[in-house]
């Protein structure tokens, strides 16, 4: 079986992946049959030739999971779309304390949604 996956390049604590396509029985460090781009997680810096790469996996090519998310994230030019995370980290305390506030919030509008049907139908009696 193909496989679409990283080579490991750089020096040590340093590391900077290449996207190859390789045999899956073949070691790490083997000729690849054909070098996609690379990627440097360190900078988020990366270079894809996505069309290549689809047409690999298109063929029958099998990416691994970073491979898949790598493709899937870059545009058209082969650069990652990186996306930092904007979900602040909380404390027990603050979740609970968020909790209950969304709890409050949603009795107030269902007892304001009860009350107008309750005066209707004092009326209507």
């Amino acid at each position: 079986m193909v496989k679409i996956r990283l080579k490991r390049a750089g020096f040590k604590k340093n590391p900077i992946y290449r996207i190859v396509v390789l045999n899956s029985t073949t070691k790490r460090g083997a000729l690849p049959k054909a070098q996609l781009g690379f990627y440097n997680p360190k900078t988020k810096e990366m270079k894809l030739d996505k069309a290549a790469a689809l047409e690999w996996i298109k063929n029958g090519a099998q990416p691994t999971t970073t491979v898949s998310y790598l493709i899937a994230n870059c545009d058209d030019e082969g650069k990652l779309i990186y996306k930092k995370k904007t979900e602040e980290k909380l404390s027990k305390k603050a979740k609970a304390k968020l909790e209950e506030e969304a709890k409050a919030k949603a009795e107030a509008e269902a007892a304001a949604k009860e009350a107008p049907a309750a005066e209707e139908e004092a009326k209507a009696e």
